[in-house]
């Protein structure tokens, strides 16, 4: 496959909590996706990046200098991986608030998602993700990676004991995100993505 051809694929890790797993599961995920000949990788740590919580009800405000740095990654890229954990059956604030910064960057791409928690496997977190990116204008597919009871199921090395279903629920997620990507890659260049106003937008 030709560079040309290749997609962008950013893994985010959207927990920035000390002891947090999502580095763990976020380069696991990375090293099977390095694997593959359709993507090129970056992986994004919220925890570095530090975005801001305060944003400004100004939509002509300039945005703070590590939302600017950071936003070139995002729209470069053709799909995105969100990992995320479960806090009280929601996703992490500063996932949201990541989300929140930006708008064209997200939008007509295909997002896919790695949770991980206890019970539920950080897929209550997932269902309430879906709803957010719908309003970002992304597209969310139904495939997913999910660890339940997360600290039971990797080695000391972060490789998960069940290393098989591991790997076959992440080809899965892979070769959706794969088509999907290359798909709305292409309906953008025929035409660019131009969203209607949103009805839910507020101060």
């Amino acid at each position: 496959m030709s560079d040309l051809d290749r997609l962008r694929l950013v893994i985010i890790i959207g927990s920035v909590r000390k002891g947090r797993f999502g580095p763990v599961a976020a380069e696991w995920l990375a090293s099977r996706a390095r694997l593959r000949d359709d993507f090129d990788i970056d992986v994004i740590d919220l925890a570095t990046a530090w975005l801001p919580d305060v944003m400004s009800t100004e939509h002509s405000a300039r945005k703070p200098q590590a939302v600017q740095d950071l936003a070139p990654w995002l729209a470069a890229a053709d799909a995105f991986v969100v990992v995320t954990p479960e806090y009280k059956q929601s996703f992490p604030a500063s996932l949201k608030s990541a989300i929140d910064w930006y708008d064209e960057e997200w939008h007509a791409k295909p997002v896919g998602f790695l949770s991980y928690g206890g019970a539920s496997s950080g897929l209550c977190a997932v269902a309430q993700l879906r709803q957010v990116f719908a309003e970002a204008h992304a597209v969310t597919i139904r495939e997913t990676v999910s660890f339940h009871e997360y600290q039971e199921r990797f080695d000391a090395q972060g490789r998960p004991f069940d290393i098989e279903a591991g790997h076959e629920a992440a080809r899965v997620m892979f070769d959706r995100l794969s088509w999907w990507a290359r798909a709305l890659r292409q309906a953008r260049q025929v035409e660019p993505y131009e969203r209607a106003t949103d009805v839910c937008a507020g101060a």
